[in-house]
């Protein structure tokens, strides 16, 4: 065979060739026949074009095999996984936000490990509510009258206007028309409700007559947004919570406040900034409260509606409401986390979001001291280590003008060849491909590894021999 590309493309194994291999064998019985073929097949279209572009390719069977392994678990690399979050963001959306309590975690095992009374009343032996779990000790932590539950805050809002002021007319202030991560904006969820936005008064202040001159009739209700993720200083008016729920007494319409975050604590109670509650927006004349499981509460995605009874049982009766209902797991996490908060004095360090927004700076310090020794021997020649102070942030929306003091662990790159950009880009890089990924963040020219959400000190030690910063 004269023709050298002709030569090697022969030379490439049929994929029963392929897959008849020992190598190959091994690789099915781990991961199934189906997934085994499927990327030999795309190896073996990469080879063919590799040899058609004059490259030097290897036709060994056991050659290709390796590819096939290295591809799949490259494919499995990209499957959610554990990692240690050391970017000083507690509630940090894109990792998951809140981690749950160990009585929450036991409680979801047992849910996906065995059949549960979900929706079975055992007393009767009928059909019983799912919400049942949750609403008894959502009304008795809250002194609501009724409470139901749906996957996220943003299904909580959407089902209360669409229930509530479908094809009608919702006013909100200018100044609470907010934007949240994944460009989740009030005006947007109104609108996909069916209903009308009206904004009232200006971007900085906003007062009761303002809202008084919106009514008609086509209002269906008064919405007031936590502000959550900002906050407006200055030249500022906005109307209290009982001024507007006086208003909409007198007009005949519900009063509806959105939480955003929600905490069922007083967080002053803790040295903490202050978090609004439920509890006091209901006492404040709210009808209708609603918040995120995730967050402040410190558990399971949610979204948590509490209130007026004959409200709720509009909310439960729409159709919306099984299309946004939460699984078993859910209710499971949710129900274990509600009765902890019956004992407030175990909660600050059961609950790991508590536990990590007390933590002191000197505790933090002291973690991280022996760390960045180690740290320091691991980077000796590619950057330099030390301790800076730092702001964590609360994240996901809570408490934007508050900051909790912390330390950390600051690298700065060596002079490599690469701008310092490029430097700090494959450190934090380096971070994230070690087994339990770590996230950290580049800030002023440093990658910093605020080390107050750090629990395991020894599981990040251990796995630093594995850094891999490249050629």
């Amino acid at each position: 065979m004269n023709d050298p590309q002709a030569f090697q493309l022969a030379q490439l194994p049929a994929i029963d060739r392929l897959l008849n291999s020992p190598a190959a064998e091994v690789m099915v019985t781990e991961y199934g026949r189906d997934e085994v073929k499927r990327v030999a097949r795309l190896c073996l279209t990469l080879l063919r074009e590799a040899i058609r572009r004059e490259e030097v390719v290897d036709p060994g069977v056991d050659a290709i095999c390796r590819g096939i392994r290295c591809a799949i678990e490259a494919d499995a690399g990209r499957a959610m996984r554990r990692v240690i979050n050391l970017s000083g963001t507690l509630l940090h959306t894109n990792l998951g936000r809140a981690l749950l309590p160990q009585s929450a975690i036991d409680a979801v095992v047992q849910a996906m490990r065995a059949n549960t009374s979900l929706e079975y009343d055992l007393a009767s032996g009928g059909r019983g509510e799912r919400d049942a779990y949750i609403e008894d000790l959502l009304c008795r932590l809250t002194g609501a009258q009724a409470a139901t539950v749906v996957n996220n805050n943003a299904a909580a809002v959407m089902l209360v206007l669409n229930t509530l002021a479908l094809g009608r007319e919702v006013p909100v202030s200018r100044g609470e028309l907010v934007e949240i991560g994944g460009s989740f904006r009030i005006p947007d969820i109104i609108e996909r409700s069916g209903c009308r936005l009206i904004e009232v008064g200006a971007t900085n202040r906003t007062h009761r007559h303002d809202y008084a001159a919106a009514i008609g009739t086509q209002t269906a209700l008064i919405l007031k947004v936590h502000q959550s993720n900002y906050i407006i200083q200055g030249f500022t008016a906005t109307v209290d919570e009982r001024e507007l729920a006086q208003l909409c007494g007198e007009s005949g319409i519900p009063f509806v406040v959105d939480l955003g975050s929600g905490a069922l604590l007083d967080l002053e109670d803790y040295g903490l900034p202050h978090e609004p509650t439920p509890m006091e927006a209901l006492a404040r004349g709210a009808d209708l409260v609603t918040f995120s499981g995730d967050k402040m509460l410190g558990g399971p995605q949610a979204g948590i509606v509490v209130g007026r009874r004959e409200l709720v049982e509009k909310l439960n009766a729409n159709p919306m409401k099984r299309a946004l209902r939460c699984d078993k797991m859910t209710i499971a996490a949710l129900s274990a986390l509600l009765r902890m908060y019956q004992h407030p004095q175990q909660i600050a360090e059961k609950l790991p979001l508590l536990r990590m927004m007390k933590r002191s700076y000197a505790d933090i310090l002291a973690l991280a001291q022996p760390l960045a020794a180690r740290l320091a021997q691991q980077m000796e020649g590619l950057a330099t280590v030390s301790l800076v102070d730092c702001d964590s942030e609360i994240g996901s929306g809570a408490l934007p003008d508050r900051h909790l003091p912390s330390c950390a662990i600051a690298l700065r790159p060596l002079a490599s060849g690469l701008t310092h950009d490029e430097s700090l880009e494959r450190l934090a890089g380096a971070f994230r491909e070690l087994p339990v990924p770590v996230i950290g963040r580049i800030h002023r020219g440093e990658f910093l590894l605020d080390c107050r959400c750090l629990e395991d000190a020894d599981e990040f030690s251990a796995q630093l021999t594995r850094l891999d910063f490249g050629a």
